[in-house]
């Protein structure tokens, strides 16, 4: 007997089925490749360069983690958190869930703006690339700060507790300081990977990758320097 012929909408399902299983598929290879950001940058950024856009779309799931988690590490360093219970007392779950969504909307906000300012810092360069791949790069390259979180939350908790929210306190002077500085370094690391991923991924030659990444400290520093005025202020 001959076989029936397929319906059209059979087609279709099959179609659609066989994408989704790609496109999961490459999600999960890139969730495989975060851990090597650490350890082999240069395989995850060499496989930053394929345009394909199944592939482009399956980095946004490690890249969304990447930055909720990386602005929840910056925002507990910022001098607005420094004075998030001067007004208020407020127990550890709601504290919690506030970093959490200051940490989402903060994150969101330096992902969006620092692939700007890096788009725009790659046109001054010299080189046409687009805005998506310069915030991906950017992305990517926040893991370590993210993996901050790690170190200094245990250290604002077991050292300062409560105080590490309101103005005075234990953690004035040196050891607000050192917490500081911890984040600081993995700050220069995450800064380093983004150096590394501007030249493997595009190409770029090491002259313009120091062009770039200067106009990206110019303005992150300017943004510190007004946040700082702001707060004494």
């Amino acid at each position: 007997m001959s076989e029936k012929p397929s319906k059209p909408g059979a087609i279709a399902d099959a179609k659609a089925l066989s994408g989704s299983d790609e496109a999961q598929a490459h999600v999960r290879r890139w969730w495989r490749l975060v851990p090597r950001i650490l350890t082999h940058p240069t395989e995850v950024f060499v496989a930053l360069r394929d345009e394909d856009e199944v592939d482009v779309d399956a980095r946004s799931e490690p890249i969304l983690a990447i930055v909720i988690v990386a602005g929840m590490a910056g925002i507990l360093l910022t001098p607005a958190w420094a004075t998030l219970i001067d007004e208020e007392s407020l127990d550890w779950m709601v504290l919690a869930v506030i970093t959490f969504i200051g940490g989402l909307l903060y994150g969101a906000a330096g992902y969006f703006l620092l692939g700007a300012v890096m788009w725009l810092g790659l046109h001054a360069v010299g080189l046409d690339t687009r805005g998506r791949k310069a915030r991906q790069l950017v992305g990517f390259a926040a893991l370590p700060f993210a993996l901050s979180i790690l170190v200094t939350v245990p250290a604002i908790l077991v050292a300062f507790g409560y105080d590490w929210f309101r103005t005075g306190g234990s953690d004035d002077g040196t050891g607000h300081a050192v917490v500081l500085a911890v984040g600081l370094a993995f700050a220069l690391w995450s800064l380093g990977l983004l150096a590394l991923g501007l030249r493997t991924t595009l190409e770029l030659p090491w002259r313009g990758v120091i062009g770039a990444l200067a106009l990206v400290v110019v303005i992150v520093a300017a943004f510190v320097m007004l946040q700082s005025l702001d707060s004494i202020v």
